[in-house]
């Protein structure tokens, strides 16, 4: 029964070709700036690694001015990021299945070729740690090993763009990259890995790529990498030496941990508080004892990745699809009731109210998914421009949740386009066109 009413549908909207074609714009319109937007909001609300973001917490320890807040809006937060001074006793636990202080820099690479020329490149300082944890996915080798960052291993792990660039696509592991004038050895090369936010750093452009190369953070000392990041500080300090802003009260890096369940949160979270008391003994910090540990869709939340102005675009689309929808009544209305005589022979033939207002009801659906594959096409050109807006920087994109989403949409703006068309013409009383027959 359905495939004759589709069948029935098509049939009537080759009818009046234009008139079709501006019903089917209007939904796909409607559609592709609904669709867009949800998009955008989707990646950047959604949880980007849900298989345990509820294992992966954020750590933030309390180390501020004991005079004033480390955000004024805030007051009740702890800084975003911690200092060197405090990662070299975090890292000391044992109690994390994982954990990796990290933070962003930019090394140069100096190719072998006589002809290529020397380059800046996006750099991350790592643990061992950290790939395990965010399921960094390789192309050919794999990560470094915990020994390497005892033993300050030179090692490099390289993304698939500076493999092509350097080698030639090839399996390089084994092969030899010179950075900042020291040679490392390849052990691992990311394959298509690319999380839709980049959570593991939301203080550095959080919808940016993944750094280019990835190197032990013990050889920061020893090459004095300095951070690319934001940094905050709160107390002068000499600054005469690299050391001196090692020892800084200076908050720069960030730090994560791995914690499988309660019982080892519970306990991770009473070292970082023991670590607190001892620096207050101390008197390095005066601060009450305020450590957190955030997951990650909390410390997404904490930074703001979803904009206010994001949340509004978003109602707008989607009032912007229901404008889309309620505009089209008309037309329908006068569609429908121009072929009132026709139903009123169909009525008095035997037809049901219910079976013309379906009839009328599936018409309007296939209109909506129309408009709906109309409205993704736009709303993937759409994406692609936002993304060539900030080159390349954002990777907004289609998947098969949006697309199912823009379905949805379409069968609800079909259904609410011909919800009171469909109704009005199935109340037609058929002796009225029977007498003008």
């Amino acid at each position: 029964m359905l495939a004759y009413q589709i069948r029935i549908a098509l049939k009537s909207l080759r009818r009046n070709p234009a008139l079709s074609v501006l019903m089917v714009c209007a939904i796909g319109l409607g559609i592709a700036v609904s669709s867009a937007f949800i998009t955008t909001y989707y990646l950047m609300a959604g949880d980007p690694i849900p298989d345990k973001s509820d294992q992966l917490f954020y750590v933030e320890i309390d180390t501020w001015d004991p005079e004033s807040p480390f955000d004024d809006d805030y007051p009740e937060r702890p800084p975003n990021q911690i200092s060197y001074r405090d990662l070299r006793a975090i890292m000391e636990s044992d109690i994390p299945t994982y954990q990796s202080g990290m933070f962003k820099s930019s090394l140069t690479i100096q190719p072998e070729g006589e002809n290529e020329s020397p380059y800046r490149a996006s750099s991350r300082l790592c643990f061992a740690g950290f790939f395990p944890m965010f399921e960094v996915t390789f192309e050919f080798g794999g990560p470094w090993g915990a020994s390497v960052d005892e033993n300050l291993e030179p090692v490099v792990v390289i993304n698939g763009e500076t493999n092509r660039r350097l080698f030639g696509g090839e399996d390089s592991v084994g092969r030899e990259l010179r950075i900042n004038n020291r040679n490392f050895t390849v052990v691992g090369v990311i394959g298509d890995w690319r999380p839709d936010v980049k959570f593991y750093d939301l203080n550095n452009n959080p919808f940016g790529e993944p750094e280019e190369i990835f190197i032990p953070f013990n050889f920061l000392e020893s090459m004095e990498i300095v951070s690319s990041g934001n940094d905050s500080n709160w107390k002068t300090y000499a600054r005469d030496t690299y050391q001196d802003f090692l020892e800084s009260e200076s908050v720069w890096i960030q730090m994560w941990a791995q914690l499988d369940n309660r019982k080892q949160k519970q306990a991770y979270l009473a070292f970082l508080d023991a670590y607190a008391l001892e620096l207050k003994k101390l008197g390095r910090h005066g601060r009450p004892v305020n450590n957190v540990l955030l997951s990650v869709t909390e410390y997404m939340k904490t930074e703001e990745v979803v904009q206010d102005e994001a949340k509004m675009l978003l109602i707008i689309s989607i009032l912007f699809l229901i404008v889309c929808s309620v505009n089209l009544i008309g037309i329908l209305l006068g569609k429908f009731l121009g072929r009132a005589p026709e139903i009123g022979v169909r009525r008095a033939l035997g037809a049901s109210r219910l079976s013309v207002f379906l009839q009328h009801i599936v018409e309007c659906e296939v209109v909506g998914l129309l408009g709906g594959a109309l409205g993704l096409v736009l709303s993937w050109v759409a994406l692609q421009l936002i993304n060539r807006l900030f080159d390349n920087l954002l990777a907004f994109h289609l998947d098969l949740t949006m697309v199912l989403a823009a379905v949805i949409l379409s069968l609800f703006a079909g259904l609410i386009a011909g919800l009171y068309p469909a109704w009005r013409i199935c109340r037609v009383a058929p002796a009225t066109y029977l007498k003008l027959q």
